[in-house]
């Protein structure tokens, strides 16, 4: 299993750079961060100085959107960072969530998604386009050139074209039961459009937080340090509920139940401890979505996940214990899992 570190890009953006080193140093293979530009610093300048600074980790966003870029800007970013530092990028992509919304526009629709995926993944491997009308190909660009783009999805139409047309899937959130589910429904899509179900990589990305024991102090120290990331779940989820309404067959209730205290979201907050717009989220989902506890119930949890397909497994490192969590996986972690 692979392992990455997902941040946010808060300046000083030498702290990002720092610990992207340091997951490097610790058995880590990817290096991602959020996309949103008038909440974070542009991520695609701090990525040149991680590869810089790194020798085999591979960075992108968590995720990109086909909103706040135009898609030959996108692909040439990605295109010029692998010239440089030889094919260590990967486009996670999504339908903008924080990105669109702070900027007053509504999240990209699917049909732009698989457009802009497209063009995207074809210039940013040397290849043609079309741009609406205009056939394009970076004239620069070195043979070789290859940029894989992953897909952030949880709603079955976002699922079942993250399998025709992804490379990778990316599932925000580690709960087994929608974990199982989810692949599932990317694997069978991938599978029914004549694609080899096993060629797209699943990421699953959640907060981790490592504890010294299971005591009740320790456990709900931890639930507070993550409990943000229920709340920004619960963006995509209330998007799904607001078009399959309540309690749909088309999406489980074990991800939509939880929202329904949930009263507005203020982006100034997101993706931060402390949050005051997700004290809705129960203590139960935190254990669901999220790692939290001794070494051993993380590594418990990640062999669950391998069991069900997962290749990567992406540390949300935004609380109060950054560098302790990234040692604790170099030190303990990553070797149980890959030993």
């Amino acid at each position: 299993m692979d392992f990455g570190l997902v941040l946010q890009t808060d300046p000083p953006a030498s702290r990002v750079v720092s610990l992207m080193k340091r997951a490097e140093r610790n058995g880590f293979t990817h290096g991602w961060t959020f996309d949103s530009a008038v909440l974070w610093q542009e991520p695609f300048v701090i990525y040149s100085q991680i590869l810089a600074q790194t020798d085999r980790l591979k960075v992108g966003p968590m995720v990109t959107n086909p909103g706040t870029r135009t898609w030959e800007v996108t692909a040439s970013t990605f295109a010029t960072l692998n010239d440089m530092y030889g094919n260590r990028t990967v486009c996670g992509i999504g339908r903008g969530d924080s990105a669109m919304r702070v900027a007053g526009r509504r999240p990209n629709t699917l049909a732009r998604m698989s457009e802009a995926m497209k063009v995207i993944r074809a210039l940013g491997s040397g290849r043609e386009a079309d741009l609406g009308g205009t056939v394009v190909r970076f004239p620069w660009i070195a043979p070789g050139a290859e940029l894989p783009v992953w897909m952030a999805a949880y709603g079955p139409r976002a699922l079942k074209m993250t399998g025709e047309e992804a490379d990778g899937f990316i599932l925000q959130l580690a709960d087994l039961y929608l974990t199982e589910y989810m692949v599932k429904a990317v694997k069978d899509a991938a599978r029914a459009a004549g694609r080899d179900p096993d060629a797209v990589t699943i990421c699953v990305a959640a907060p981790a937080y490592v504890t010294e024991d299971d005591s009740p102090a320790a456990l709900a120290h931890a639930r507070e340090q993550c409990r943000w990331f229920g709340g920004m779940v619960g963006n995509h989820v209330a998007d799904l509920v607001a078009k399959y309404g309540e309690h749909s067959a088309a999406v489980p209730d074990e991800l939509t139940a939880y929202i329904k205290s949930r009263e507005g979201y203020d982006y100034s907050h997101h993706g931060r401890a402390g949050n005051p717009d997700t004290r809705f989220v129960p203590d139960e989902i935190v254990d669901r979505f999220c790692l939290i506890g001794p070494v051993d119930r993380h590594v418990e949890k990640l062999t669950a996940l391998r069991e069900l397909g997962v290749d990567q497994f992406a540390v949300y490192d935004m609380h109060d214990a950054q560098e302790s969590v990234i040692d604790a996986y170099g030190a303990s972690v990553i070797p149980a899992l890959n030993s």
